[in-house]
């Protein structure tokens, strides 16, 4: 029996492709018996869905607004894109980290030759422990990129099960002191209400502790701006608790022109690109791919949504 898909609000060449490869047909919503929905947030989603429908698949790989908002219902199965993305967004974790590291932020603003200011603290990723802030897909897609730099990686989770590649794994109860024992921190982990705020000022203070070389620890955030208090780490920045952080989301975002954040020599901004607009349309249409034949043989799909983990 052919899938029936409907794509909202639009398609593309690689979902035509994908859905084509899976050996479904793209029909009208009301003859649907699954939507693929490729808006990057609620606008414009359809009020009620038909009852045909037993499957919507997100583009989004944080869905904690859907959720917030009831759209998500228990009358069918809804998947979100967690772990389309990991790889590139990974990458700019890294890359971010390496940057401030290497006080890319000071140079880039720099008027003038600042070799003899920064070249005793300019630092290598060689040697260093990073800790893992939610070590799911997009964190065990760092490990690789971290240890080919010569990094260690100390992982942490909610479950406190073993990750590939981590010298040590632990529970979100040991986070304290899993900061405290690296030298730096990724945050990528979801956005529920347990991890609201989950840095802050004493979570900032373990990391900036007994600095390796005299220079305290950079933090790096790709995963959602509300885990981290953007009060606390402005002050953290400003008092030199921690050394520098690199940021891709931001709370609130996008980033008020006025902040103080914008200023300072220690931070590295990017705007929420952490996922290329023109590998997300690949990777996306990948997992679609993927799902599509699992849906159609009666198999789990991938990135289920757990409404008692909200995400």
């Amino acid at each position: 029996m052919t899938l029936k898909v409907a794509v909202l609000p639009t398609s593309n060449t690689y979902l035509d492709n994908a859905l084509q490869s899976a050996g479904a047909v793209v029909t009208a919503l009301d003859d649907a018996q699954a939507l693929v929905w490729t808006g990057s947030d609620q606008t414009g989603f359809p009020q009620d869905l038909p009852s045909t429908i037993e499957w919507v698949q997100l583009k989004s790989a944080g869905v904690r607004p859907w959720i917030e908002s009831g759209r998500i219902d228990s009358q069918r199965t809804w998947t979100s894109a967690v772990g389309a993305y990991s790889a590139d967004v990974a990458e700019h974790a890294v890359a971010l980290l390496l940057g401030c590291l290497r006080q890319f932020a000071l140079h880039a603003r720099a008027g003038s030759w600042l070799k003899e200011q920064t070249w005793g603290t300019v630092r290598s990723l060689r040697g260093r422990t990073v800790a893992i802030v939610g070590a799911g897909s997009i964190g065990r897609s760092m490990i690789p990129l971290l240890t080919a730099h010569g990094a260690t990686v100390i992982a942490i989770n909610r479950s406190g099960r073993e990750v590939d590649g981590a010298v040590r794994t632990v529970t979100s109860r040991e986070l304290d002191e899993a900061l405290a024992a690296a030298d730096d921190a990724i945050l990528a982990g979801a956005s529920t209400d347990e991890t609201q705020h989950l840095i802050g000022a004493e979570q900032l203070a373990a990391l900036g502790a007994d600095p390796r070389d005299g220079s305290p620890g950079v933090l790096v955030n790709i995963a959602r701006g509300d885990l981290v208090d953007t009060a606390a780490l402005t002050d953290a920045l400003r008092r030199g608790i921690i050394g520098g952080a690199g940021l891709d989301v931001f709370d609130p975002e996008p980033l008020p022109s006025q902040d103080p954040l914008w200023g300072m020599d220690n931070v590295l901004i990017t705007p929420h690109v952490a996922n290329p607009r023109n590998r997300m349309l690949e990777n996306f249409a990948c997992l679609v791919e993927e799902n599509l034949r699992r849906f159609a043989s009666g198999t789990t799909l991938k990135a289920e949504i757990d409404l008692n983990r909200s995400y």
